[in-house]
């Protein structure tokens, strides 16, 4: 009898720690966000020297990572509707408003405004 229980005990503590771990798993795999902008830019060289530095470095301090950023942008369909394309990453939808919203950023924004405007919006990832 006292192996009977062994066993039913070590079975009920193997099943427990099997849902803790899958929770922590399904807890890490929340899918990312990405921050896709669409900037039309006036005054190209500018653009890179004053703003572009500030830009990617408060993006980088608030947790986010440029993934593409380009001025040739090709259109599968239809007109393009900007000359230059940004996507960032953040881990949460949180992180990439508190980056928007932050001092960094809307400071570095005071000079970005100079040389074009802005549409920016995010788009969740997909569970991996």
């Amino acid at each position: 009898m006292k192996t009977n229980y062994k066993v039913a005990i070590a079975l009920i503590a193997g099943a427990a720690i099997g849902g803790a771990a899958i929770q922590g798993l399904h807890a890490q795999a929340k899918p990312p966000v990405y921050v896709v902008g669409e900037n039309t830019v006036t005054n190209v060289d500018a653009y890179a020297k004053e703003f572009v530095p500030l830009a990617r470095a408060s993006i980088k301090n608030a947790g986010g990572k440029a993934v593409a950023a380009s001025q040739n942008v090709t259109s599968l369909e239809g007109a393009p509707q900007t000359s230059r394309v940004t996507i960032n990453v953040f881990d949460s939808l949180e992180k990439a408003k508190a980056w928007r919203t932050g001092v960094e950023y809307t400071e570095a924004r005071k000079i970005g405004d100079k040389y074009a405007t802005f549409r920016a919006y995010v788009v969740e990832g997909l569970p991996q």
